[in-house]
């Protein structure tokens, strides 16, 4: 789960993280206030979207007004918040469609000495949470990591015990940070560990980690992921949650017990199991097509999901063909079967329906599927299955 910028820095405020003053403002006329409020000679107008390089994108309205913009009066901050504010954003991580802004952070200036960056991931190899530092603040960590990979230091902690202060000594000689910012550094490092194990999540990154003039260690950015399976034991996180920001029918698959994620192919996927998803997705790029989602409707998938499942799958109008490829163990192919032809029946189908059934009853699920009049191509395998799926679309 992604939250926004200005929630993310009330989560670091709450927990002694260093950051700026700042307001939200969702009209002209509040960023305009919010900046008198704040006091400052200078400030930051930053649209609030889940995506990264808003300093760089654009609106679609307006090209020339980028995402984060320096202002100066209340009058500034008033025509930014203006031309932001209902316009879509595009940024390199948004895609072609943007994102709609519908509410943007003023926060005050800063004395700005030195800019770093700071991560937190984890380390599934290791099994452990690995801070990632760089002298490289305010560039894209992707092109660091590719360019100059030695310029990112590492230090793995153990989630029960935190950030150690020998690691943090040690990343501030990496980094080049001396004297009393030291001390400033252990705090902040320290304590931005422990809130990413404390809140179960999956990334917190500061990009960028600012040294100021007075050699204070300040997030200037502030980008937070959760684990969305530890959901039922944060509540309060879980509230922060922005549905706007989130595709539609992700979310109606969510209600309805399945994992679905948009894509942009044309051929839909129905599995049952994440593993089972990767694999159709990629055998079905190997025959030459491309997937239009990934759906799983887990092992003991009913009629009242599979039905679903088929529903969302066809609101896409880029699909023109779906591939149902289900492993029976837990769920017998026979029950699927049964689903399968009920929810054929009562969605209706207008492109073509190919199905691979193995495991459990495959053989009763196959003689259900066989003796039904539904108008179904059945697969014998997942290389038949997508075969004959990209043949049907003449991919």
């Amino acid at each position: 789960m992604k939250i926004h910028e200005f929630q993310a820095k009330e989560l670091f405020d709450k927990a002694g993280v260093a950051v700026l003053q700042h307001r939200v403002a969702t009209s002209p006329e509040q960023a305009a206030d919010a900046f008198v409020d704040l006091g400052a000679p200078v400030a930051v107008v930053k649209a609030q979207i889940h995506a990264g390089g808003r300093g760089k994108g654009t609106t679609i309205e307006n090209p020339d007004q980028h995402g984060v913009q320096l202002v100066k009066s209340a009058e500034e901050a008033r025509a930014v918040a203006t031309n932001l504010l209902g316009n879509t954003l595009v940024t390199i991580q948004t895609g072609p469609e943007g994102k709609v802004v519908n509410q943007v952070l003023i926060e005050e200036g800063c004395n700005i000495a030195r800019e770093l960056y700071l991560g937190i991931v984890l380390d599934r190899a290791r099994k452990m949470p690995v801070l990632m530092c760089s002298t490289e603040g305010g560039m894209d960590i992707e092109t660091v990591a590719e360019e100059t990979p030695e310029l990112i230091f590492k230090e793995h902690f153990d989630p029960h015990f935190g950030l150690q202060g020998f690691q943090v000594r040690k990343l501030c000689s990496e980094l080049g940070i001396t004297g009393a910012s030291i001390r400033s550094a252990d705090k902040f490092m320290r304590t931005l560990c422990n809130l990413y194990v404390e809140l179960d999540c999956s990334l917190a990154e500061i990009n960028p980690l600012v040294v100021t003039g007075e050699g204070e260690l300040v997030a200037l950015d502030a980008k937070i992921s959760f684990d969305s399976n530890a959901m039922y034991r944060q509540n309060a996180i879980a509230e922060y949650r922005d549905l706007s920001e989130e595709e539609p029918t992700e979310i109606r698959a969510g209600e309805a017990g399945l994992s679905y994620i948009k894509l942009d192919g044309n051929i839909a996927c129905l599995v049952n199991g994440a593993g089972l998803a990767m694999s159709t997705m990629d055998i079905i790029k190997l025959h030459g097509g491309e997937p239009a989602n990934f759906l799983d409707v887990g092992g003991g998938a009913d009629k009242s999901q599979v039905t679903e499942a088929f529903r969302i799958l066809l609101s896409d109008p880029n699909v023109k063909a779906v591939l149902v490829n289900i492993f029976g163990g837990i769920a017998r192919c026979s029950t699927i079967a049964e689903a399968i032809v009920a929810a054929s029946k009562e969605v209706g189908f207008e492109v073509p329906l190919v199905v691979r059934l193995e495991g459990t009853e495959v053989e009763e699920g196959r003689r259900i599927l066989e003796e039904s009049d539904v108008e179904i191509i059945t697969a014998t395998d997942l290389t038949d299955a997508a075969t004959k799926v990209c043949a049907a679309i003449g991919a």
